[in-house]
This record gives structure tokens, C-alpha cells and sequence, in this order.
């Protein structure tokens, strides 16, 4: 194996396959575990990602993070083209799955930093504001089914350098505009998980 085979496989990125010893494709998420969770979000057991995200999947643990900055704009991702699932769509910001035993907060960082080259010191008062469940299908890909948090912090410092095996682009939007004319963004194609979290923050 080549040194950026070996990178490749120890990466996170969504759309990564490879070819197995019997001659199929395993995808990416085959080699990764998520968190199990009951509605609760208690701890169950770790099942593998591609298993949670197929067929009838399974209830697990996920967040969401909201960065906005000192205008109270939120930053937008779009989710790479190479994703298996909402590949293109917009994001709100951040979202992903902690692992066992890393609070939601060190997940954040670690995925600002992976994902869009930001780091803790660009940032404050990082921190949960809801939790809730939802189960969402995508075409005939897959689904989430998820326990999520949402996490929000400021930026202070804007610049940022995205990975583009994560972030097909980024942009900022006047949060409360984007949430009362969803006709203006209709071109945009918002994450679910990010429209729930949104429409529960002006409930």
C-alpha cells in the first residue's frame, strides 16, 4: 500500500472506498463504529456507521454545530459532491458523530479544525443548546436517524482553510432572514437536521 493509500484510509472522509480481498467494494464507513443510543440518548453499544445509516438503521449519537459570527450570520457548508449522503447539500455548519467517550464539545473542535481549518482560539463561548431526535430517509441511499445536539459558538476570527474532501463551498447568511424567507434559500437545499435544529431555535 502506497503512503496515500495508507492516508486515505486513516482519514474520515465520507466518500472514500476500497477494494476488499474478495474483489467488492467496501465503503468507507464499513471501517467506522458510532454511538447507540436510546431515545434518552443513553449509551447502548457501538454499531458500525454504514449499518446505522442503511436499511431500517439505528438510533444513534450525532451533533450539529451552528457557528455564527458577530453579526449573527451562520456560516453555511455544502457538503461535498463525494458524501453518500445530502452529498451537495447546505449545511449548518458543522455535523457529525462523537465517539465513545468524547464529549460533544471535543468533537466540535476536532471536526472545525478537520473540516474547515478552524480552530479553538478563533472562537467563544462554544457550547449545547438543544438536543433532539429525528429520523430522515435520503433517496435510496440510506438515512439518519440520530440523537442530535446542537452546538453554538461566535467566531472572532473569520479566516478559515476548508478541506474539499468535506466542504464543497461555504457561505454566510443573516440567520433570522434565512429562517423567515425559506423561499429566498429555496436553491440552496438545507440539510434536515440543520432545518430542525433552525426552526426550534425560533419556536
Amino acid at each position: 500500500m502506497s503512503t496515500d493509500d495508507a492516508a486515505r484510509r486513516e482519514s474520515g472522509a465520507d466518500a472514500e472506498t476500497d477494494g476488499s480481498t474478495d474483489g467488492t467494494v467496501e465503503h468507507k464507513n464499513a471501517r467506522q463504529q458510532v454511538v447507540a443510543v436510546d431515545e434518552d440518548d443513553n449509551e447502548e453499544e457501538l454499531v458500525n456507521r454504514l449499518d446505522a445509516h442503511t436499511g431500517d438503521g439505528r438510533r444513534h449519537r450525532a451533533f450539529t454545530v451552528l457557528v455564527f459570527d458577530e453579526e449573527d450570520r451562520v456560516l453555511l457548508a455544502q457538503r461535498s459532491p463525494d458524501k453518500r449522503l445530502w452529498d451537495t447539500y447546505w449545511d449548518g455548519t458543522v455535523a457529525s458523530h462523537p465517539v465513545q467517550g468524547q464529549s460533544q464539545e471535543d468533537a466540535t473542535q476536532q471536526r472545525l479544525e478537520e473540516e474547515l481549518g478552524i480552530t479553538p482560539d478563533q472562537y467563544e463561548n462554544l457550547r449545547v443548546t438543544d438536543k433532539f431526535e429525528y429520523k430522515r430517509y435520503y433517496m435510496n441511499e440510506g438515512l439518519e436517524w440520530e440523537v442530535c445536539a446542537v452546538l453554538k459558538c461566535t467566531l472572532t476570527d473569520i479566516s478559515m482553510d476548508p478541506d474539499p474532501e468535506e466542504v464543497g463551498g461555504h457561505l454566510w447568511v443573516d440567520y433570522e432572514h434565512l429562517h423567515d424567507h425559506p423561499k429566498l434559500y429555496r436553491q440552496l437545499r438545507l440539510c434536515p437536521w440543520f432545518e430542525i435544529a433552525m426552526r426550534r431555535d425560533f419556536e
